[in-house]
C-alpha cells in the first residue's frame, strides 16, 4: 500500500486512516451487551487526598507533590501490565471516529459485539490504553481471512475525540512522508 492509499476519506462523517496498532479482540456474550462501555484503561478510583493540609515548607510540599505524581504513574503502569496491554499483537486496521475494520480469522455475524483492547499512540510520547466496543456491520471473506467492519458503540465524546486526534496525527505523518 502506498502512502497515497493510506488516507481514505469516509464520506459519512469522519476521516479514516490505515494504521498498524497493538490490538486484541474478543466476541462478548449477550449478557455483557448491557454493561459494556468504552473506557480508558487505568482510570481507577483513587481516594481524593486533596483535603490533606498543605505542608508549610515549600520545598517539602513540592517533594510530596513529585512523590504523589510518581505513585500515580506506578499505579497506572501496574494496571496496564495487569490487563495485558504490554503483550498485544500488532494488527493492520482502518480506523475513524465512527468505527474500525480489520481482518479476523473467524467470521462474525452482523449485530455481534466485539471488545477491542488497543493502544493508540500519538506523535508525542503519550499512549492511550483503550477498551472499545463495536457492533459488526459486515464480514467479508478474503484470501487473508475475514474483513470485519464495526461501528463503535457505547463510546463517549472524549474517547471518540481521542480516536479522531489519533487519525489526524497519522494523516500528518503520512503528509510529512509525502513531502520528503
Amino acid at each position: 500500500m502506498s502512502s497515497e492509499d493510506s488516507i481514505v476519506t469516509n464520506r459519512r462523517e469522519y476521516t479514516r486512516v490505515y494504521a498498524y496498532i497493538p490490538m486484541a479482540y474478543r466476541l462478548i456474550s449477550k449478557d455483557e451487551h448491557l454493561v459494556v462501555r468504552s473506557r480508558i484503561s487505568g482510570n481507577i478510583a483513587i481516594p481524593d487526598f486533596s483535603m490533606l493540609p498543605e505542608v508549610e515548607e515549600p520545598l517539602l510540599n513540592e517533594w510530596l507533590r513529585v512523590i504523589n505524581t510518581k505513585l500515580d504513574s506506578i499505579i497506572h503502569l501496574i494496571t496496564i501490565q495487569s490487563e495485558g496491554f504490554q503483550s498485544l499483537p500488532f494488527k493492520a486496521v482502518n480506523i475513524s471516529g465512527n468505527g474500525i475494520n480489520f481482518t479476523t480469522r473467524e467470521p462474525f455475524q452482523p449485530g455481534d459485539i466485539l471488545e477491542m483492547k488497543t493502544i493508540l499512540s500519538s506523535g508525542q510520547s503519550t499512549a492511550l490504553h483503550l477498551y472499545l466496543y463495536g457492533e459488526i456491520i459486515k464480514t467479508e471473506m478474503q484470501t487473508s481471512g475475514y474483513v470485519t467492519v464495526l461501528n463503535f458503540i457505547k463510546i463517549d465524546d472524549m474517547i471518540r475525540d481521542e480516536i479522531v486526534r489519533f487519525v489526524f496525527e497519522k494523516e500528518r505523518e503520512i503528509l510529512r512522508e509525502r513531502r520528503k
